[in-house]
């Protein structure tokens, strides 16, 4: 990829690769923070809801998408307010990216109402765990899809954070809550089992259409067509089973900490999880799937510390050697990542040292990270 091929396009992006990688890693620290927020508090204020007697799945549903009109601030306020892009929002969105959206969206509906079926029974600490069980299925879909290179690094990785959580399920039967029967007990397990398993398969297809995508904005426009697709999925739902008639009368009679509270946490979930959702699709953009499965998976373990610490939940043995694991397993991947992105960046100055005539004659292999960054600021077909 030529550089000054980029800024010969018509349309004048400001994303281009010349000057994204000064905007590279803030923009990638910004996601790694909106995930880290949105992720630890979506959970934690689902949780809050059914604890104090909020019972409506599809409610819950609802708000993890109904947020997507926050996304039209980024979308439309820098081209007709700020004026700081030439780039029109939807430039280049395509007919075929629009369906793709509307079916990933409709797909990150289903993930999010077995989500809500998994919260609404489980405590946040198991189902936070049992989610980490995405990250076996991540790893072997994004090597189909997306020919991720299988590594000692991101395998150890894997094998750590899977037995974290087939620990928990072998030590999970005395968390159980009083009032919950082993059948709802086993449809949670079951739902939170298959949210991790469909969001294993969304992430590398999220991988393989951002490569089409050649700027930030327009992978915020997908978001935000997804979240869209999402909503009216939950909103049918939610029109189907009472769903808006039911959010009123719940929160003036049935939700115990009173109608105020009730809104307050509804629309503060709808915040957290615009961001969990943001900063996981701009960790993919930014990055690759499994990075994104991974960060995923080790902020799990602050989902159990936030069980632990908010909700009282019991942090015994079990709990404290797979929240170990899950760390122990995040760090060695970064860790792993430094020293790769590290030898290529001593391999190409020694490259550019050997033979700088050839150097500037012919493009040499970028870094890891580099390349990510072709790929995701401005793609050249």
């Amino acid at each position: 990829m030529n550089i000054n091929t980029s800024n010969n396009h018509d349309n004048g992006e400001q994303d281009q690769k010349g000057v994204s990688k000064k905007r590279y890693m803030p923009l990638l620290l910004i996601n790694y923070t909106c995930l880290f927020l949105g992720s630890v508090s979506s959970s934690l204020l689902s949780k809050y809801y059914f604890n104090h007697k909020g019972s409506n799945k599809w409610v819950s549903t609802w708000v993890q998408s109904a947020g997507f009109p926050f996304l039209l601030l980024p979308v439309f306020l820098p081209y007709y307010l700020f004026q700081c892009t030439q780039r029109k929002p939807f430039t280049r969105f395509t007919p075929r990216i629009l369906s793709l959206s509307i079916f990933i969206g409709l797909m990150l509906g289903l993930n999010n109402l077995l989500f809500s079926w998994g919260n609404s029974y489980l405590p946040v600490s198991t189902s936070a765990l049992l989610l980490s069980s995405q990250l076996v299925f991540n790893l072997i879909l994004s090597a189909i899809m997306v020919k991720q290179k299988i590594t000692f690094t991101n395998l150890n990785c894997v094998i750590l954070l899977t037995l974290a959580s087939i620990l928990l399920a072998l030590g999970s039967n005395h968390d159980k809550p009083q009032d919950l029967t082993p059948t709802k007990y086993m449809i949670g397990f079951v739902a939170t089992i298959g949210a991790g398993l469909l969001f294993a398969l969304y992430l590398p297809i999220m991988e393989m259409i951002y490569k089409k995508v050649y700027c930030y904005a327009m992978m915020i426009e997908m978001q935000l067509v997804m979240e869209l697709s999402a909503t009216i999925l939950a909103s049918v739902g939610m029109v189907w089973d009472g769903g808006f008639t039911e959010m009123r009368k719940e929160s003036k009679e049935v939700f115990d900490k009173g109608e105020g509270v009730y809104w307050v946490t509804m629309i503060t979930n709808v915040v957290t999880w615009q961001l969990c959702f943001m900063g996981t699709a701009g960790t993919v953009f930014l990055t690759c799937s499994l990075t994104g499965g991974i960060c995923m998976t080790a902020l799990l373990g602050l989902n159990v510390l936030g069980g632990v610490l908010v909700y009282r939940e019991d942090f015994g043995g079990v709990k404290i050697v797979s929240t170990v694991m899950c760390g122990w397993g995040f760090c060695s991947y970064v860790y792993g990542m430094y020293v790769n992105n590290h030898m290529m960046k001593l391999l190409d100055d020694h490259k550019q040292n050997i033979n700088p005539s050839i150097e500037m004659a012919q493009p040499q292999p970028q870094p890891h990270s580099d390349l990510h960054l072709d790929l995701g600021f401005e793609q050249i077909n």
